[in-house]
């Protein structure tokens, strides 16, 4: 009986050590989820298709948190400049919204609005817009995974809008 038990005394230590010694390997990997190409290339033509519906043209990119375009498309007759505004807002979105998850610059912009007057000069960053057309992208577990920026509509809000109407349609794919 006392083999029985110093046997499964040492079943257990080895799992212990074992599962110990994974732990502290993991301590040095992050694990970080990520948006797929063909997801990110999904979203995009979904968000020029819905704003096309809606006759405006616009640029659509999406970036992940390290302010890498994965995804980047023109819509018919999109002008130039937006190509460039697009992606300071998806960068924006990626990088600015995970400090206080705001979940778009629109949302970035309103509590900054709201912040007592300070004598700290304010810098700008580079590649980053507080303009209205910068939305989050959440993993399934609420998670900041990216940024979608979408420039060239005849206003922020309809940037966002058509934006948010292609992220609406993948947030089952996101868990």
């Amino acid at each position: 009986m006392s083999r029985v038990s110093s046997t499964a005394i040492a079943i257990a230590l080895g799992a212990t050590i074992a599962a110990a010694a994974s732990t502290a390997q993991a301590q040095g990997v992050i694990n970080q989820p990520r948006l797929s190409a063909h997801l990110a290339n999904q979203v995009v033509g979904d968000t020029v298709a819905i704003c096309a519906q809606r006759k405006y043209n616009v640029w659509a990119v999406i970036v992940d948190l390290d302010g890498v375009r994965i995804a980047v498309l023109r819509g018919n007759g999109a002008p130039i400049h937006s190509q460039d505004n697009a992606y300071y807002k998806a960068y924006a979105a990626a990088s600015l919204t995970l400090g206080r998850n705001e979940g778009s610059t629109h949302e970035v912009a309103q509590r900054m609005a709201k912040a007592p007057p300070s004598n700290i000069p304010n810098t700008q960053l580079p590649n980053v817009t507080y303009a209205r057309g910068g939305m989050a992208i959440r993993a399934g577990d609420g998670r900041i995974i990216g940024g979608l920026g979408v420039s060239g509509a005849p206003g922020g809000q309809l940037d966002e809008e058509c934006g948010n109407a292609a992220l609406d349609k993948i947030k089952d794919q996101l868990k």
